[in-house]
């Protein structure tokens, strides 16, 4: 059994399972009932399914109004065999778009692995947000050195002062602005 629990601070601000535009709405968690699995370990019952059989999430936060969203994730990202990416664009990211979220801070820490196939998802999602932006904040070296062989970087930003950023002890919107002005001079430098 897998041990790693999603972030759960931000519960009394946010719950996906409470929130009527979310993915995850109506969605119902028992504590003591284990259903998902990484290469048979089985995972803490608060991350989420989105369609992959190796990488799980948590939407820790979602504003509307300022329209971004805190994603957790755990477990392999694997698009060479699983196109997890593809996973990721249509059953979640897509339906947040749908509902005008333009700005996405990827958490990645418990993020083990990435096996890449093709860019054509990234750049999908980089082309569906007009003034917004995805981050990745806290992802694995080795895991950023995948990401730069296929070149997320025209797509993502990530590394560096990102992956610095000390996510835990903030509220979520102080976790936005500071992301959103490392985003800013990065893309407007």
């Amino acid at each position: 059994m897998q041990t790693i629990e999603p972030f759960s601070r931000w519960d009394k601000l946010y719950k996906a399972s409470e929130d009527p535009l979310s993915p995850y709405f109506g969605e119902v968690h028992d504590a003591l009932i284990y259903r998902d699995t990484i290469y048979n370990y089985y995972i803490h019952p608060q991350w989420e399914n989105f369609g992959s059989k190796t990488l799980y999430l948590k939407i820790l936060y979602t504003n509307y109004e300022k329209q971004y969203t805190i994603i957790e994730m755990l477990g392999e990202w694997n698009d060479c065999l699983y196109n997890d990416i593809m996973y990721l664009k249509r059953n979640i990211i897509e339906h947040l778009e749908e509902k005008g979220i333009q700005k996405f801070i990827l958490i990645g820490e418990n993020v083990l692995n990435f096996h890449y196939s093709d860019d054509s998802y990234y750049e999908d999602w980089f082309n569906d947000i007009e003034d917004g932006w995805i981050v990745a904040i806290n992802f694995r070296e080795h895991v950023l050195q995948e990401f730069d062989k296929i070149n997320l970087n025209y797509y993502l930003l990530y590394g560096g002062r990102f992956n610095e950023v000390k996510w835990r002890i903030t509220t979520p919107q102080k976790l936005f602005e500071a992301i959103d002005h490392l985003a800013s001079h990065a893309l407007n430098p």
